[in-house]
């Protein structure tokens, strides 16, 4: 889901292409040493990975396994479509877990936080490690709620492959598209799985479908269901030519055989299958131009006849070129599909090896993590995923390297690879690895202690959160005097509400929430400015002139410019002041006092006389500035959500009338099956 802004005065014609991520984050626990107090009594795990039965492996093999036998993966999708069930059942069939968790009973793995459990929603990514029949898995699971959307976006920066949950019966939704645009823009190789095969109102054609049109990919299918709603029982694998079903008086979904299709048995369902792998390995070929040579020379006459192996082999190129993904189905609250969808994982996603990560990090002291276990290890080969302490410094998003100058020199190896030809050459010596983009807030409210003692300890857990949680930002109110925290939607500032009371034992007030709204100027509008103050025996003076225009870009931050008069020499000196005078002034605009936005701030001329401070000619600055936002023709901007509304067709007349009220503006209304699903804008202050 993505927020953009518009005129604060309804306007139908005129929607600025700005645009906002409502999205925010908490640091990723790609370990479990939060997870041993919260696995709760009953909740049994395995032993370290690698141990089976009486058989141990070498320790080197446990800790170092082969890098192609490694699949990094994270599990995403849209909010309630199953990933943390999902997650829960992976774990369960892999031996990672000796009894079946459930969101709904909150003693699931993975959602080990309070607010987690109570909700039955994720928040924190969480990062597990088992075995699954020879390979070394290491999966997060991610939030699906948009107002943690970044938890994702910063999960994916790590992952080699992803699993995409979607709902059976819904297909693709809302925050599906936003976490499949996060996963297009990391170039993750995904396949999909269709959840919920057991629901009423599940279609496995419209799921696909969904797939096809609104994400604009090529679905591989892999997998048809046997059954669907209250009659899925099995699924059929496509590649093979086998059914699988499950043991339907089996209550973990563990017991499921497989048979091959025979005309006397199945003789439609055999027919189907057919069909489907015949399309299948014409949509390969046409992909794969490897598979295409094989299929011409040696199978052209007869499809049946091409071995499967050769068929997963091209499924496999085809999944990490990007070029279409694999679809699988099932249920994973009925226990039925997961384990096929293992084997998906370690077939069709690529290991470390298989994705060009060339950057170099080096710690002091490694741990791996292996269930509720940790062991100490000297060094670790590319493509594993492992803990490290004593860092007290890092952020999210932080690129950790053993010097200055090996981090430039893999900058400057990047650059002549052509990975940095999108950005400036003056940004080189600036390395960001792995940063992630923090989305700016859309809602604030203050927030005080109970009393004035305890505003230290206030400052302290906001502190702490702000550096988990790049997405929530606090600020000091210049009028009041008050901390406001500034986060990404309702439910962003009521969990760090809820966890400052609880980590941090502060029952704190929050006044009423209030929506981010941003200011712009329509016009193009020159100002000038003299300041001129004698401090003790030193005087101080600056005389500038700059002008403020509208630029149709989006941009968050005034876009500064600087004429060709400007003497290089004095601006050299003075620049950091000037952008800082510049920056300070489109903190508040002169409507509402709300940041401005979409502007460029040109300096055309610029007079310092010698000794004066830098603090000067940063107040001269932010002064002319704001003078001239002052004269042009101003306009408030608010956010605009994008909504997505799915109701039965007796209620659609309601519905549509509710939203008018709120200053809707519907896009489209399509049809769902039995229901209608209502798509459009609606302002951010009309849905609290």
């Amino acid at each position: 889901m993505l927020t953009n802004l518009r005129i604060f005065a309804m306007s139908h014609q005129t929607i600025p292409s700005v645009y906002i991520n409502n999205i925010c984050c908490y640091k990723i626990r790609a370990s479990l040493r939060r997870l041993k107090p919260h696995v709760p009594l009953g909740r049994n795990c395995s032993s370290l990975p690698g141990l089976i039965g009486n058989d141990i492996k070498s320790l080197h093999s446990i800790i170092n396994p082969p890098i192609a036998k490694i699949r990094n993966i994270g599990i995403m999708a849209h909010i309630d479509a199953g990933k943390t069930t999902t997650t829960e059942r992976i774990l369960y069939y892999s031996g990672y877990t000796r009894s079946l968790g459930d969101v709904d009973d909150g003693d699931t793995v993975t959602d080990f936080m309070a607010q987690e459990r109570e909700r039955g929603i994720t928040i924190q990514s969480a990062a597990v490690t088992f075995d699954w029949k020879g390979y070394r898995v290491n999966l997060i699971d991610t939030p699906g709620h948009v107002d943690f959307t970044l938890e994702v976006e910063r999960c994916l920066r790590v992952l080699d492959g992803a699993v995409a949950v979607f709902d059976a019966s819904a297909g693709v939704e809302a925050q599906t598209l936003t976490v499949w645009r996060q996963a297009d823009k990391h170039n993750i190789p995904r396949i999909c799985f269709l959840n919920k095969m057991d629901k009423t109102g599940a279609s496995f054609k419209y799921a696909v479908e969904s797939i096809r049109e609104k994400l604009k990919a090529k679905p591989l299918l892999l997998q048809l269901p046997i059954g669907e709603a209250k009659t899925f029982k099995g699924v059929v694998d496509v590649v093979t030519k086998e059914k699988l079903l499950w043991n339907c008086n089996s209550n973990d979904g563990k017991d499921f055989e497989r048979k091959p299709l025979l005309e006397m048995n199945d003789p439609e369902l055999l027919k189907e299958t057919t069909e489907a792998r015949n399309a299948l390995i014409e949509q390969v070929a046409d992909l794969d131009d490897e598979f295409a040579d094989l299929v011409l020379e040696e199978f052209s006459e007869n499809f049946d006849l091409l071995p499967a192996e050769k068929l997963q082999t091209a499924i496999h190129r085809v999944t990490l070129a990007q070029t279409a993904v694999p679809v699988l189905c099932g249920s994973a609250l009925k226990n039925k599909g997961i384990q096929p969808l293992l084997d998906a994982v370690t077939m069709y996603l690529p290991s470390p090896e298989e994705r060009n990560y060339e950057f170099l990090e080096r710690i002091s002291r490694l741990l791996l993590p292996f269930a509720d276990q940790h062991v100490e290890i000297p060094s670790l080969t590319a493509g594993n995923i492992a803990l490290t302490v004593g860092l007290k410094h890092t952020a999210t998003g932080d690129t950790i390297v053993s010097s200055k100058s090996s981090a430039l020199a893999a900058a400057r190896r990047a650059e002549r690879e052509g990975e940095k030809q999108h950005r400036q050459n003056n940004e080189a010596e600036r390395l960001l690895l792995a940063g992630v983009e923090i989305p700016e807030p859309v809602f604030f409210c203050t927030i005080e202690p109970p009393s004035l003692s305890k505003q230290p300890d206030l400052e302290h857990a906001l502190k702490c959160l702000q550096r988990e949680d790049p997405s929530l930002k606090v600020r000091l109110d210049p009028d009041s005097g008050q901390t406001v925290l500034c986060g990404m939607g309702e439910l962003h500032i009521e969990i760090i509400h809820d966890r400052i009371k609880r980590e941090y034992g502060l029952e704190t007030y929050l006044g009423p929430l209030q929506v981010a709204y941003r200011e712009t100027i329509l016009n193009s509008v020159r100002a000038t400015d003299t300041l001129d103050r004698t401090l003790g025996d030193k005087r101080h003076l600056v005389t500038v002139e700059v002008e403020a225009r509208p630029i149709e870009t989006s941009s968050v931050m005034p876009v500064i410019e600087y004429a060709e008069s400007i003497n290089e020499g004095l601006l050299k000196v003075s620049q950091e002041a000037i952008e800082n005078g510049i920056h300070s002034a489109c903190l508040q605009g002169p409507l509402l006092g709300s940041p401005i936005q979409d502007v460029a701030i040109t300096l055309h001329s610029l007079t310092i006389h010698p000794g004066t401070s830098t603090t000067m000619i940063s107040a001269c600055v932010s002064r002319c500035v704001q003078k001239a936002l002052k004269k042009a023709d101003k306009q408030v901007l608010e956010p605009l959500m994008n909504l997505e509304v799915t109701v039965a067709r007796d209620y659609l007349s309601p519905v549509l009338a509710d939203l008018a009220q709120r200053r809707g503006n519907i896009q489209e209304i399509q049809t769902r099956q039995d229901n209608k699903v209502v798509i459009g804008f609606v302002p951010l202050a009309e849905i609290m």
